[in-house]
This record gives C-alpha cells, sequence and structure tokens, in this order.
C-alpha cells in the first residue's frame, strides 16, 4: 500500500503531478475540521496553505503522520513544537515567494513615483489632468534600502537598472557583501536622510517594530518616498500620514499593515499613497513555486531521504539522544549572542563541554547558526539554509567541542569576534526539572549570570550605582510590562554591570531606548527567545 499524501487546499497541478506516480493523493475540504480530522487518520503526509489549521488536535488525529508541508513562507497555521513532540517533520516553501515580493516593492516604488494609481481612477473617473500628476524619475536617485536579506538584495538588483544610486541599512551584514552588490552601508539616520526613496525589507521583531515613526520621519529628507511590502508594523502608519499630510513624505506604497486584515488605515486618504492588500506573495509563479517545492520535500521525506526545507528538528537526519535537548539550548544562545552583540560577529566558535561530545555534536553548530540569524533575516531560516545565510554575510562559524569541563557538567558557549575587535560570548546549560529540561543562561559577556533561557530577555549594561533596578522596574511598570525575573550582575561595586531582564511582553524600540536613557545604560539589548 502506497503513503497516503493528504492535500487540504487548493494545489498546483504540476506539484500533485510530482506525487501521484508514488503515492496515493487524496483531498480534503481543510477548512471543514470534522472532515479534515476524519481523514487524517489514514495520512502519512499532509499539504496546506494558510487556511488549514494543523494543532496538536490535528497531530495527534493522525498516528502515521511524518510529514506537515505549508506551501508557502509562514508557519503560523502550524503547530510546530507539537508536530516536533510527535516526530512529525514539518517543512516549508521558504523561497517561493522572494522574487514576487521584491517585484511588488518595486511596483510599489514606480507607481508613487508617477502617481499611477490617482492618475488612473481619475481618468476612470472622467477627469484629463495630465499636470496634476507629474511625477519624478529614478534615473540618479539615492534609494535606501532598509534590509538587506534575501528579498533586499533582489530589490536592489532590480532597481539598480534604473540608474539609481544604492545605499543601504542592515547592521548584520558585513560592508564586504554590500561593496559585491554595489550597496554602500549606511546608519540609518544618514540613510533616513539621504534617500530620495525608502524601501523597506525586514523581518518583524521586538527591535523592528516601529522602527520607522515619528522622530525618523522627521529627519527624512524632504519630498522622500517610502515603500513597506515586508511585514506591518515597522512603519508607523499614523506617523506616516502625519509626515505625508505635512509635505514631509511626498508619497507611499504600503502592502502590509499593522493588523490585517485592514480596510481603514489613516494613509488610506492620501491619492499620494498606493495601498495593497498584501499582494506580495500573490502571484501565480510564488503559489506554483511553494506548490512544487513542498511536493518534493514530501516526496524525499516519505523515502526518508534528506529534506533540505525542513524546519524542525529531524531535519538534520538522526540526533543522539543525549544530544537533542542542546538543540534549543544552542539556538537559544546564537539569538542571545545575535542580541548582546549588537550585531552579526565576523567569526562565531561554538564551544561544548561534557560527555555529550562523545556524540556527534556538529548539528549543535548548526542550531546556533540558526539562532544567529533567526531575528535578523527576512526568511525563515533552517538547518540547512543557517550555513548558507553566514556565508553570503562572511561569518565563519566553527565547532569546538572537548570532553573536559570547568564549573558545569555539560556546557554549550557561542562566542565570536565582532569586526571592531570586541570579543562577545553567551554561555548556557540543560537541567532537569522532574522530567522536563530547563535552558539556562550561565554567562553573557563574562558576566557569571544563572537566569532561565525562555520568553524575552532584556540586557542592560551601565555603571553600577543606587536607584536602577528601581527606576527600570518603575519605567517598564508604567509601560505594562511585567518582569518575570531579573538578575544583576556586576563586576565590582560602582562598577561595569548586567542587568538580565525575562519580561512577559515584547519591549518595542521606543521602549528600549527609554530604559537605556533612563539608567545611562552604556548599551541596550532584547533578545526574543521563545520557540518558533
Amino acid at each position: 500500500m502506497n503513503p497516503v499524501v493528504l492535500i487540504a487546499e487548493e494545489l498546483a497541478p504540476a506539484a500533485i503531478e510530482v506525487l501521484a506516480h508514488d503515492f496515493d493523493v487524496r483531498h480534503v475540504d481543510g477548512t471543514d475540521r470534522p472532515a479534515l480530522l476524519a481523514a487524517l487518520a489514514e495520512a502519512d503526509a499532509v499539504i496546506v496553505r494558510s487556511a488549514t489549521q494543523i494543532d496538536a488536535e490535528a497531530i495527534a488525529a493522525a498516528p502515521r503522520l511524518k510529514v506537515v508541508a505549508r506551501a508557502g513562507v509562514g508557519l503560523d497555521n502550524v503547530e510546530v513544537p507539537a508536530a516536533t513532540a510527535r516526530g512529525v517533520m514539518v517543512v516549508n516553501a521558504p523561497t517561493s515567494n522572494i522574487v514576487s515580493a521584491a517585484e511588488q516593492a518595486v511596483a510599489l516604488l514606480l507607481a508613487v513615483a508617477r502617481n499611477t494609481a490617482a492618475a488612473s481612477a481619475a481618468l476612470k473617473a472622467g477627469e484629463w489632468k495630465r499636470s496634476k500628476y507629474t511625477g519624478v524619475e529614478l534615473q540618479g536617485k539615492t534609494v535606501g534600502v532598509v534590509g538587506l536579506g534575501r528579498i533586499g538584495v533582489l530589490f536592489a538588483q532590480r532597481i539598480a537598472a534604473f540608474g539609481t544610486r544604492l545605499i543601504a541599512y542592515d547592521p548584520y551584514i558585513q560592508p564586504a557583501r554590500a561593496a559585491q552588490l554595489g550597496v554602500r552601508l549606511v546608519g540609518l539616520e544618514e540613510l533616513l536622510r539621504e534617500a530620495d526613496f525608502i524601501s523597506i525589507h525586514l523581518p518583524k521583531t521586538p527591535e523592528t517594530v516601529g522602527l520607522i515613526g515619528e522622530k525618523e520621519l522627521a529627519i527624512v529628507k524632504p519630498g522622500v518616498r517610502i515603500v513597506n511590502a515586508a511585514r506591518g508594523g515597522l512603519v508607523d502608519e499614523q506617523a506616516l500620514a502625519d509626515a505625508i499630510a505635512e509635505g514631509r513624505v511626498a508619497g507611499a506604497g504600503v502592502d502590509v499593515y499593522a493588523k490585517e486584515p485592514c480596510t481603514s488605515s489613516p494613509l488610506f486618504a492620501f491619492d499620494n499613497v498606493v495601498a495593497t492588500p498584501h499582494l506580495g506573495a500573490s502571484t501565480a509563479e510564488a503559489q506554483d513555486k511553494a506548490g512544487l517545492a513542498v511536493a518534493k520535500s514530501v516526496k524525499l521525506a516519505l523515502q526518508g531521504e534528506f529534506v533540505p526545507d525542513a524546519v524542525n528538528v529531524q531535519a538534520g537526519g538522526v540526533v543522539a539522544e543525549d544530544v537533542r535537548p542542546l538543540l534549543p539550548l544552542a539556538e537559544k544562545l546564537g539569538r542571545a549572542f545575535t542580541a548582546v552583540a549588537g550585531g552579526i560577529a565576523a567569526s562565531v566558535t561554538v564551544e561544548v563541554r561534557g560527555q555529550v561530545v562523545d556524540h556527534d555534536v556538529s548539528v549543535l553548530k548548526l542550531a546556533a547558526t540558526k539562532g544567529l540569524f533567526s531575528s535578523v533575516v527576512e526568511e525563515q531560516v533552517t538547518y540547512v539554509n543557517a550555513p548558507h545565510l553566514a556565508a553570503e554575510r562572511g561569518v565563519e562559524v566553527a565547532l569546538d567541542a572537548q570532553s573536559e569541563t570547568v564549573d558545569h557538567p555539560l556546557l554549550v558557549t557561542v562566542r565570536g569576534a565582532l569586526p571592531d575587535g570586541r570579543t562577545v560570548s553567551v554561555s548556557g546549560t540543560v537541567t532537569q526539572a522532574g522530567t522536563r529540561d530547563v535552558i539556562k543562561l550561565t554567562e553573557v559577556d563574562g558576566f557569571d549570570v544563572e537566569i532561565g533561557a525562555e520568553g524575552i530577555l532584556v540586557f542592560l549594561r551601565y555603571v553600577d550605582r543606587p536607584g536602577v533596578v528601581g527606576t527600570v522596574g518603575t519605567l517598564l511598570g508604567e509601560a505594562g510590562v511585567n518582569i518575570a525575573a531579573m538578575q544583576v550582575a556586576r563586576r565590582e561595586a560602582g562598577g561595569e554591570t548586567l542587568m538580565t531582564l525575562t519580561v512577559d511582553q515584547a519591549l518595542g524600540a521606543d521602549l528600549l531606548t527609554s530604559a537605556a536613557e533612563s539608567i545611562g545604560a552604556v548599551a541596550a539589548s532584547a533578545a526574543d527567545l521563545r520557540d518558533e
């Protein structure tokens, strides 16, 4: 009997053809919950898009299930931890829409530059007003790209063909890589002041939400046009509307919104705003690519072969039982390292200490590398593409495994050298609490700590003095942010100090900056260590 592949939503015919010869392909309406659960009882794999929920209940209803495939980029409708706990592989199509997304940004930029949408609407309404819709050329203009991930690079390559000058803000890419792309790296403030056009290509993280708000829009070059086809909330919609109303911003192209679906926004009042309903991935080609990609992954998985686009632990093949608890530890340390460092290192070493090195621990290097980039690139980071992301950014990642231990029977450290010569390290271990594995940070940049590596961690570095703890607690309390845990470590009384807090909700960039300013911190950062 051939394995059963259940298709719960519309899939490209070419994708179905990939599966039809080797598997029993069945169809079900994924939005019909009872029918879905019944059909899953015999399924070895299920393929969904965005409307079908594959949660713990659905996984429990599928005793034979080996693969959940999402024909798209996101995984919001798939409960990955539940699948991982059951040993079910989860795959998606992380690069299926990158061309479509880049082209959408280009389309919005051109439409805003030439007033295309407003002129079209006016003409269809019986108005012939050529002078009212005079636009501007791209040639010779400066285009600022905020975020040089894969989509940002594709956008930059395409917009360069118009004879533009390219500048970019991305603290997580090496200058040499930007130079190869013909892009000059600058700080965000410099980009805002110089660019005639700005296009946003960042992931949505606590640090990037509200990245461009009232303060930033106050310093933009007069007449700038801004495009956001990346994630809603990166640009403050009300602040952008105010800047357009005041004439500081000449227009905007918006494809994404803080809350979606969105049918009401202050931006919709302006003729010089081109607004589209999140169409970045809405092309026939992107949908076909996604379907083909996951069909091939499902076929590989059911045949017991290596799966490049798997997003959970089992993707890398067999991992020793003693090593498995260290995978989330290594990934969390990578995320924490990036937050503490404030950027990507030129080189990183993943140090593993303890008897666990009797096993193959090379997967921990992959896990740490995945963590290094999880919060700073737009695409889904997997155990497979993480090394490529590192290579693209000129980051060397090494593994140092030794059985000797000092303070802990098991210790993993992510240590990196930054481009400015600084060295940053973050260490952690795994302990047992009953039957549960507990991940703890034991060291942050030379400070000894002992705090759980769960949830959202905030790091504040300052010079030790009375009243700082109370000030931070008051500020966060007034902002409605609850502190779950706090630890203060210092080198000596009156000396350099590190405050580490676990909070219940993400801190926006403004609140993090306010906290740092209120205590005169020399550095402040946040790491979202919640399981993806």
